[in-house]
């Protein structure tokens, strides 16, 4: 109905509900996406070209720590191999690490760039916690809640005139409001229980802990921090959620039994 006081002549309305048929369909996770798989891709990329060039990210190159870089790859493509996560081939996958020890924070823009804070990485005691907060951001990706985001966000109009190419400038500017302030990545507690959710099958058939995000959270409380770090403020509570991990965990039927060491100690050592 909103949407049809918009416009007011028949004829604009009808070639607006062809266009959107035209253009939405469900993606390979059953959801209707009104974006499509390449403008999640380019958004991405411009996303991630926007972080690369704000003084505010610290990023860690490759060359200057290799072995880091290394064990954090090696770690995220155990994941990506796992045979669960459908945009596998489609997105680029990146991962980078952003040197900040003040801050507990991940988080995976669209197309598959994944930004992990030093902070976050030494708050935690072991490989699996760290395996499940990746899976939880990859699933994000995967998920593509980034451009369902959007669609609640701008609406229809504004969104299909991205689409038809009509007003590049307006996804440039959409990028640089998410590299800007990470607010087009808060997502929604329906969102936050699906990364979650997604994050357990991703790790069923890995060398990690399929649970690792619940001890992750355990931590949380253990501490009295309720609100959690800054990737969690729109999530529920870490109680809940450690009984939802667990509940996916026992539903799945994988191993929940921790790795060890594995090198997770070396790792964090290897951080600046």
């Amino acid at each position: 109905y909103k949407l049809m006081k918009r416009f007011t002549k028949p004829f604009n309305f009808l070639l607006i509900i062809i266009t959107l048929g035209a253009f939405t369909a469900c993606d390979k996770n059953n959801n209707v996406a009104l974006f499509s798989v390449q403008n999640d891709i380019e958004l991405g990329q411009q996303v991630s070209a926007e972080i690369e060039n704000d003084p505010n990210f610290d990023l860690m190159s490759r060359s200057e720590y290799p072995e880091a870089y290394n064990y954090l790859d090696d770690m995220v493509n155990e994941i990506l191999n796992s045979g669960e996560v459908a945009y596998r081939q489609e997105f680029a996958w990146d991962v980078t690490l952003v040197k900040n020890d003040s801050t507990l924070n991940a988080f995976a823009a669209p197309g598959g760039y994944i930004y992990v804070y030093t902070g976050l990485i030494k708050y935690l005691d072991n490989a699996d916690d760290l395996a499940g907060v990746i899976g939880h951001e990859i699933a994000h990706a995967d998920l593509r809640h980034t451009s369902r985001n959007l669609q609640r966000q701008y609406g229809v109009s504004i969104l299909l005139s991205i689409i038809l190419g009509n007003d590049a400038s307006k996804l440039e500017q959409i990028a640089g409001q998410i590299a800007g302030t990470l607010a087009g990545l808060e997502f929604s507690k329906e969102f936050e229980e699906e990364a979650d959710a997604k994050s357990v099958v991703y790790l069923a058939d890995t060398k990690y802990a399929c649970n690792g995000a619940a001890s992750f959270f355990v931590k949380l409380e253990e501490q009295g921090q309720t609100g959690g770090p800054e990737f969690l403020s729109t999530h529920p509570n870490p109680g809940n959620r450690v009984a939802d991990i667990n509940a996916k965990a026992d539903e799945v039927g994988c191993d929940t039994t921790p790795i060890g060491g594995d090198g997770y100690a070396q790792f964090k050592a290897d951080l600046p």
